[in-house]
């Protein structure tokens, strides 16, 4: 584990290796190039049953240059960060170049789009640890779930991980820069049984700050009490009927959304959502808005994978598109601006109209509650929704019995607009924050 100043030392050391690397491949040739440089240390601890099952030592590094050459553009990358190393992979991306098409929408994100100042986001938050200490950790999560319940059967271990990094990127713009950040977590899967009848669920928790994870003990409990609430799960009838995803599944229908406004499947005509700006997408009660600028987010970043400065940044407003997502080259595709998406998003929140998983529950009344899904489908080019499920039964706001081997579908433009109410029971542990979901009616196929 480095201090802050001394990982702020390493950084400004890779700055000028950054700095080399981008002043030899213009000695090579190249019109512009772009490096990245990621270095990673960790451990990594799993238990199950109480005996170690792994522990794995993390010390990774790797570079990658793209250099443009007369509307060509080559790419190569490199785990040893040797000088002769780093020579060769320059070389390799001039030679690459050669032999591409010339394609006028590559290159550089516009300059006056960079971060030349990035403001510091206090992402890094190390915690000095023994593998003796995580190994505890991770054993006393799992113990707590096999002692808590004696339908609590068995057990697919419990993992700590704990990592801390950074990451410097640099261009011929003359923007070199860097920050570091940590990333704690645990996790804990247990299995239980009700006569024939075998049941598995997890709990986690994940964060910058190892101080803000939740407790061992409260992570093994929440996972052995989700896997015996599972046990004895029946089957419905096929039926529409609302359906309320939580908090932690609803994130998937906005990973759909995102798909659909990304520039790379909208510039190939493979999106529901061609030319849907200024459209009612979502409920006009549901707003969605990107912050990359909190302190210590999980998805917070000054500038993307590009070197473009990040922004706050409205994607829906009363259920109105406002804008797509984009990368640079995207963008010019499209005939647009950057967003400073290259990479992803950078915190998505979801905005409630309702309360508490107990109140969205009341809301939904009678209907089905999705607590898992299965399956990979989902077709982006039409917004067909088709996934297998499992959750509960609520009948009058209360959860009756789960429900398992059902199946629910629809069309995503028809789910997105029937969100008709939306939690504030906030799942923090991602990209998007939002609480639980309810879709006013969605075919739901049982027995």
């Amino acid at each position: 584990m480095q201090n802050l100043e001394s990982i702020n030392t390493s950084i400004s050391q890779v700055k000028d290796k950054v700095a080399k690397v981008l002043e030899l491949a213009k000695t090579l040739g190249a019109d512009d190039a772009e490096v990245s440089i990621s270095k990673q240390e960790g451990l990594s601890v799993s238990t199950r049953l109480g005996e170690v099952d792994t522990v794995e030592f993390t010390n990774d590094g790797a570079l990658g240059i793209t250099v443009y050459k007369e509307g060509r553009k080559g790419s190569a990358s490199t785990a040893d960060l040797s000088e002769t190393a780093l020579q060769q992979s320059v070389q390799a991306a001039i030679n690459i170049a050669k032999y591409t098409s010339v394609d006028p929408c590559s290159g550089l994100a516009d300059k006056e789009l960079i971060a030349f100042n990035p403001q510091d986001l206090d992402l890094y938050h190390p915690q000095s640890l023994t593998t003796e200490e995580a190994i505890d950790i991770a054993t006393e999560a799992e113990v707590t779930a096999l002692n808590s319940d004696s339908k609590i059967t068995n057990s697919d271990g419990a993992n700590f991980a704990s990592y801390e990094g950074f990451k410097v990127y640099g261009n011929s713009h003359g923007q070199i820069v860097g920050y570091p950040s940590t990333r704690h977590s645990l996790s804990c899967m247990m299995i239980a049984a009700d006569g024939e009848d075998m049941q598995r669920d997890y709990s986690y928790t994940v964060s910058r700050e190892f101080d803000q994870l939740q407790s061992a003990k409260a992570v093994g409990l929440e996972s052995a009490q989700a896997a015996v609430a599972r046990l004895n799960s029946h089957k419905i009838n096929t039926q529409k009927t609302p359906v309320m995803f939580r908090a932690d599944v609803a994130n998937s229908l906005f990973g759909h959304f995102i798909a659909a406004i990304s520039g790379g499947n909208l510039y190939r005509n493979s999106s529901f959502l061609l030319d849907a700006i200024g459209e009612q997408v979502f409920s006009s009660h549901l707003n969605i808005s990107e912050r990359p600028h909190i302190l210590r987010g999980l998805a917070s970043s000054s500038f993307d994978a590009e070197g473009i400065a990040t922004q706050d940044r409205e994607f829906i407003v009363d259920g109105v598109l406002q804008s797509y997502l984009l990368t640079s080259y995207s963008a010019r595709k499209l005939g647009l601006t950057s967003t400073g998406n290259a990479g992803g998003i950078h915190n998505w929140l979801i905005s409630a109209n309702n309360g508490d998983f107990d109140a969205m529950l009341k809301t939904l009344g009678t209907g089905l509650l999705v607590t898992e899904l299965m399956g990979q489908g989902v077709n982006v080019v039409n917004g067909d929704y088709s996934r297998g499920a499992a959750g509960f039964w609520v009948e009058n706001g209360q959860i009756q019995y789960p429900v398992s081997e059902v199946t629910i579908a629809g069309n995503l433009k028809d789910i997105f607009k029937a969100v008709v109410a939306t939690g504030s029971d906030y799942d923090l542990r991602g990209s998007i924050k939002t609480g639980s979901i309810i879709i006013e009616e969605m075919q739901v196929s049982g027995q």
